[in-house]
């Protein structure tokens, strides 16, 4: 079954509206992508719950062994392998709870990872002067990023789409999505339009719109 839009279709309208009036201010070119989440992360959250059974396992193991009680090797084992699949098993019915098994490093990664492929697949870099912007938020991982292309990286230092990023997660954070990317284009806008002014001949290369994932 298809899931819901995150954005209603005024919401959708109101960065359309975003991104077109701030093209019209540069040359570059900005597309935004929201993704609901930037893997599904089962992998990584059963090899979590695999280490923390098999340390579980092996401490239950040493405090029966010095109390005097031994359950036997045959019943350690599957008692551990009984656990880790009834664990399976919830994490593959909700996979809600997997995020929380993963560590925020790699799930920042597996955004930043999305962002660069989301940056690849839709073409943002292949205009004509290398002047496309990626606006990019994963909600699931509370992820932002700006991924701007060699011809804008080499005026705009990385440290300067912050802001902007910043501005957009807090927006996601109060569920106001619409808001925070209104808010990255217009700044990343001002900075575009600093370093890549609108020239008299200014054709649209990207679609102005945002893609929900």
């Amino acid at each position: 079954m298809m899931e819901k839009p995150v954005l209603s279709p005024i919401e959708r309208q109101r960065v359309h509206q975003a991104i077109a009036a701030a093209e019209a201010r540069t040359s570059g070119e900005i597309f935004c992508v929201l993704a609901r989440r930037s893997d599904d992360y089962f992998f990584p959250a059963a090899f979590m719950l695999a280490t923390g059974i098999l340390i579980t396992g092996v401490l239950a193991a040493v405090a029966l062994e010095r109390l005097w009680i031994d359950i036997g090797l045959a019943a350690l084992a599957l008692s551990q392998a009984t656990a880790f699949t009834a664990a399976l098993a919830v994490i593959w019915l909700f996979p809600a709870l997997r995020l929380h098994l993963v560590p925020r490093g790699l799930r920042y990664r597996r955004a930043h990872d999305n962002a660069v492929k989301q940056f690849l697949a839709h073409n943002v870099h292949r205009t004509e002067g290398r002047t496309g912007v990626l606006v990019f938020l994963s909600l699931a991982e509370r992820y932002g990023e700006i991924v701007a292309d060699a011809g804008i990286a080499n005026k705009v230092a990385q440290k300067n789409w912050d802001d902007a990023v910043a501005q957009l997660t807090a927006c996601a954070a109060e569920a106001r999505i619409a808001d925070g990317f209104v808010d990255a284009v217009e700044q990343a806008a001002d900075l575009l339009a600093h370093h890549f002014p609108k020239g008299a001949d200014n054709p649209n290369e990207l679609d102005d719109h945002l893609v929900e994932l």
